[in-house]
């Protein structure tokens, strides 16, 4: 997660008590579906299996899913709300309001008739720019144009200072891959060979379908561009150190570092042309990449630029479009079976555009105020659990635990939504018109954050929509963020068990409190500022804890022979594995020294861990866990619960996990950090 509903005073008292809530919790009698275990697994070989393996057994993947689990279901939930809400607007509402526009942009999205009887004509003026230019300038000005959507070798966007959090701040990053990352172009396996040929293809029939001749020629063009591209591209586990992708420039060094690339024409079409400095973020690629740029023919620019339109806008172009996008980028590359229903995607498409203005409908509905303060009985909790942490972890000097200290009580909970809402006013989407009000809405959102840049940064934003099924640490806010939709069964219900609630929305609001303390949310203080304020010691006593880390995670087998990048996702796994220590320390002090009850034969520490494992349950197709493995900072959910139990003291005590055991550790190789 990385990047969550009753009153105050009953889910004090039953996070309090050491009795069981009034049943029935929405899963099960008090929150754990026990009908999902596989009792024939021994816990300590696979905790996993053991609290999910009926389930696995048992459920399927619907064909429009790439991967279908906990979070997947509350996101069908979700939309179907979403849906539902929107259905309920008046179709002809007054011109401008809110439920004009988000009415107007579903059922334009919705109408598949009217898109194809348009057929390519309107985006007859963007491809018609695109043929049209003729040379590196003109180029550069289309990538940088907010209405096209377009790719480029060299990103520009807006940001906030990592080292000073309360200003905005223009960054260049490696940019321009079609595929999902860099070594989908460079490994040689046979099945990344395979991907390849298969996007040369889709490469090849999206050109066709527009009307382009010689697409063979073309498409491999572009594939050979590509992969010079991402030749020049940083690694993905390095793109995570966020003290190596902090470089300011000035504009004259920016341009002294690539002299022929026209950062002159990018930036004006992007209404950038005035900023005095810049964060590059990865400089050696990003001048490798503006060499390559300058040397690359316009007419092989052009190509790469027509197809990657097509694709950007293909659920909005005409079908056959629509369905070959599909057909490489969810069928082949993610395994996905069938097309989503047109009115799920709909709903993605209004919460993308608008998701602030489908989010007030939905708070309005389904998260009542008070349900803000009952969230934060448990973030206050976890915060002290933290506190008790800090002050006893062995390995940490003095000095740094003060500041660490210092850090934790300033962190700021949001949760549920926003205390303001963002303005949609300027935003126009006009009926019948699926492919003009997306642009206008990227266009919207493009010039709102050109706006806002001499502006003070806006600590009141969120990443999220209320209606996202998530969570996240903002480092340079130094604040955890709880979108309404995660806050429910079985992550959180108010009537189920303490230790159910702990180890689930417990574990997720205690991972994200640890970001602030990963391996590179801990290089950021107290105010945000990305700045060195651990001891050298302190430094060198947490990385080697992360290197035992990464170690252990870079031992599993995710799918062939593929492995878990255990320095890719130390991270989240150190936020996993900081949440689970701390949600347990924080169940024990919620019992106030007494003894939680049995119930259904399991003591409240298992089912503490029992609630985590249930939370982690998911089904998914092996291409979409290549991709996953390949490009995600999450390990895969086998590994999210049984690669952090295996280090947790109590976990061995709670099911007499002994030697000899798959998953037993000695406790000298235990890693704890906290």
């Amino acid at each position: 997660m990385n990047r969550t509903t009753a009153f105050l005073g009953p889910l004090v008292l039953s996070l309090a008590s050491t009795q069981a809530a009034t049943p029935p919790a929405q899963y099960g009698s008090f929150g754990l579906d026990l009908t999902a275990q596989d009792k024939s697994v021994k816990p300590g070989d696979d905790f996993y299996e053991y609290t999910n393996g009926h389930w696995l057994k048992t459920q399927a993947i619907p064909a429009d899913r790439a991967r279908w689990g906990t979070f997947d279901q509350l996101g069908e939930q979700a939309d179907e709300r979403v849906r539902k809400l929107i259905q309920a607007l008046p179709e002809h509402a007054p011109a401008g309001s809110i439920e004009q526009k988000v009415g107007d942009y579903y059922r334009a999205f919705l109408d598949r008739g009217a898109i194809d009887a348009a057929g390519l004509k309107p985006a007859q003026p963007a491809l018609t720019a695109i043929a049209a230019a003729q040379t590196p300038e003109d180029i550069a000005t289309l990538m940088g144009r907010p209405d096209l959507g377009l790719k480029s070798p060299v990103g520009v966007g807006i940001t906030i200072d990592a080292k000073n959090p309360d200003r905005y701040l223009t960054v260049i990053v490696q940019s321009g891959l079609g595929l999902p990352d860099r070594d989908y172009y460079l490994k040689q396996d046979p099945k990344f060979v395979e991907i390849r040929a298969q996007y040369r293809s889709h490469l090849e029939k999206m050109l066709s379908l527009a009307g382009v001749t010689d697409t063979a020629a073309k498409a491999g063009q572009i594939l050979e561009l590509e992969t010079k591209v991402a030749d020049c591209h940083w690694p993905r586990a390095k793109l995570r150190e966020r003290d190596l992708t902090y470089n300011l420039r000035t504009l004259a060094e920016v341009e002294q570092l690539a002299p022929a690339f026209p950062w002159k024409s990018l930036l004006a079409a992007q209404e950038l042309q005035d900023r005095k400095e810049f964060n590059v973020a990865q400089p050696d690629a990003v001048q490798k990449l503006a060499t390559l740029f300058t040397q690359t023919p316009v007419d092989v620019w052009k190509s790469y630029l027509e197809v990657h339109y097509l694709d950007a806008f293909a659920a909005v172009l005409p079908t056959p479009f629509d369905d070959e996008s599909f057909d490489f980028f969810g069928r082949k590359l993610n395994g996905q079976q069938e097309q989503r229903e047109r009115w799920k995607r709909a709903v993605a498409a209004v919460n993308s555009e608008l998701g602030e203005a489908v989010g007030e409908l939905y708070v309005r509905e389904y998260f009542p105020p008070a349900a803000k303060a009952q969230a934060l009985a448990l973030v206050e909790n976890l915060r002290k659990a933290y506190e008790k942490r800090f002050a006893q972890v062995p390995w940490m000097t003095p000095a740094t635990r003060k500041v660490a200290l210092e850090k934790l009580a300033t962190f700021r909970p949001k949760i549920g939504y926003p205390d303001k809402w963002r303005d949609y006013s300027s935003l126009e989407v006009r009926p019948g018109e699926a492919l003009g009000n997306q642009v206008r809405a990227e266009v919207f959102e493009w010039q709102r954050e050109v706006k806002r840049i001499d502006q003070p940064t806006d600590r009141d934003e969120w990443e999220m929509t209320p209606q996202t099924v998530n969570a996240y640490y903002n480092p340079v806010f130094n604040e955890i963020v709880f979108p309404a939709a995660i806050l429910q069964p079985p992550y959180f219900d108010p009537k189920a068990d303490p230790a159910v609630n702990y180890g689930a929305i417990g574990g997720v609001i205690g991972h994200e409190m640890g970001h602030g303390f990963d391996d590179q949310g801990a290089k950021s203080d107290a105010k945000g500022v990305l700045r060195t304020w651990w001891l050298p010691e302190d430094t060198a006593a947490f990385k080697k804890l992360g290197d035992a880390l990464a170690a252990q995670y870079d031992s599993y087998v995710a799918v062939d022979d593929l492995h878990v990048n255990g320095r890719l996702t130390l991270g989240e796994n150190i936020g996993d594995l900081s949440g689970m220590t701390v949600a347990y320390d924080a169940y024990h002090l919620a019992l106030h020294g007494e003894k939680a009850p049995v119930l259904a034969g399991l003591t409240g520490d298992q089912r503490f861990f029992m609630a985590w494992a249930q939370g982690w349950r998911t089904l998914i197709r092996d291409e979409r866990l290549r991709n996953q493995v390949m490009t995600d900072p999450h390990s895969p959910a086998p590994f999210r619960v049984n690669g952090v139990v295996r280090n947790v003291d109590g976990w061995y005590k709670a099911f007499n996990v002994k030697p000899g055991d798959k998953l037993y550790l000695p406790p000298d190789k235990r890693v704890h950090i906290w």
